[in-house]
């Protein structure tokens, strides 16, 4: 290699390390383009808050419970000679259900007929006596003492009809007795005594069993806090709806109605029950169901906020990020009511208008400029 050569190649040498140095390149027509500059903003979903009328539910857990129960006991003591239902059957109120052993009870009754004859037989005797001695003391053919022994003794005898009356009422009763009625209408269960079985008046042990189950009552539970906030939807409601859902998740297809809510609160639950009535025409709701129910609680202008937009902070609280007029982002924090499907009811916090941030929020901080897309 020559000198010549050697002074050209330094200096091309030079010239490209100059080049790479500079801010720009000379590219195509000498146009110098940037390499450097600032990050554009970074891109974020984002939702506007809105304002509609809502149907207003509140879907609680539940248990469905009978309308009416009645043990069936017996009122006298004896032997049970019939059973007169056959199990399962739907009974009427006043249905003969069993027949006790009568005989005693209807000498008892013969018994007290024949003391009230008695006493009314007494009765007349005292009573013409009374009559007679009247007649006389005008004359004085009898004193005033006897007289007067002999109205009170009428007053004994006419106290004695009417204590014999009370037996002759008291001992049919009793025979009436011996036949067991059912004390409301409703589907009655297995008999739990046989013929031949000796019952007593005052035992513990139930012959069996009548359930109502047309309507039928749904309990359902709800947490206090939940309750005291819908206290006053529910006083301006009145008449409040109910639905119901079976546990297979198939709607039941009558619709019930809130019959009251309990003014007590479970020490060892924190909850408060409320009860709602179902028509059960066709029993297919049985006492023990768990169930869920559907509170149709009207309607309400409300702040709806998607769910997705909502952050939980360390305390349990929910942040939205709003997007400001110069689309710069702020944390703000929100009050709910409760969930609407995906979306939260908000009580406070935002307002209709208002441009959230539904994705992208690993990209932002307080104060940053984004580019916002709905």
């Amino acid at each position: 290699m020559t000198l010549r050569q050697l002074i050209t190649g330094l200096v091309a040498l030079a010239l490209f390390a100059a080049g790479n140095s500079l801010p720009g390149r000379l590219g195509d027509g000498g146009v110098v383009h940037a390499q450097g500059g600032a990050m554009p903003p970074p891109t974020v979903t984002v939702v506007t808050v809105t304002e509609r009328d809502i149907a207003v539910t509140e879907r609680l857990p539940g248990r469905t419970t009978a309308y009416r129960l009645a043990e069936v006991r017996p009122q006298v003591n004896g032997i049970i000679t019939r059973r007169l239902f056959e199990e399962g059957a739907l009974v009427e109120q006043g249905e003969a259900l069993y027949q006790i052993d009568s005989a005693l009870y209807e000498a008892a009754v013969a018994t007290a007929e024949a003391a009230l004859q008695t006493a009314e037989a007494n009765a007349i005797a005292v009573r013409l006596r009374e009559e007679r001695y009247g007649r006389l003391l005008a004359s004085r053919a009898v004193s005033q003492q006897e007289v007067d022994d002999t109205r009170a003794a009428l007053a004994q005898a006419e106290a004695a009809i009417l204590s014999a009356e009370a037996a002759l009422r008291s001992a049919r009763i009793n025979l009436d007795y011996t036949r067991v009625y059912a004390p409301i209408s409703g589907q009655i269960s297995q008999s739990l005594v046989t013929e031949g079985a000796l019952v007593s008046a005052g035992q513990t042990e139930a012959l069996a069993v009548i359930t109502q189950l047309d309507p039928i009552f749904v309990d359902v539970m709800q947490s206090s806090a939940e309750h005291m906030a819908l206290r006053p939807t529910l006083a301006q409601a009145g008449s409040v709806p109910v639905t119901l859902e079976l546990a297979t998740g198939t709607p039941y297809q009558q619709s019930g109605e809130l019959q009251f809510s309990s003014v007590f609160v479970s020490e060892s639950t924190g909850s408060v029950q409320l009860r709602a009535l179902f028509p059960n025409p066709e029993q297919q709701l049985l006492p023990g169901l768990f169930v869920h129910a559907s509170l149709q609680l009207g309607s309400q202008r409300a702040v709806l906020v998607p769910q997705q937009a909502a952050i939980r902070d360390g305390s349990g609280g929910l942040t939205v990020w709003r997007v400001q007029a110069d689309n710069t982002v702020t944390p703000v924090p929100i009050v709910v009511d409760r969930a609407l499907g995906d979306q939260w009811l908000v009580r406070e916090g935002v307002s209709a208008g208002d441009i959230l941030v539904l994705e992208g929020f690993q990209k932002i901080a307080p104060g940053l400029q984004v580019q916002p897309v709905q």
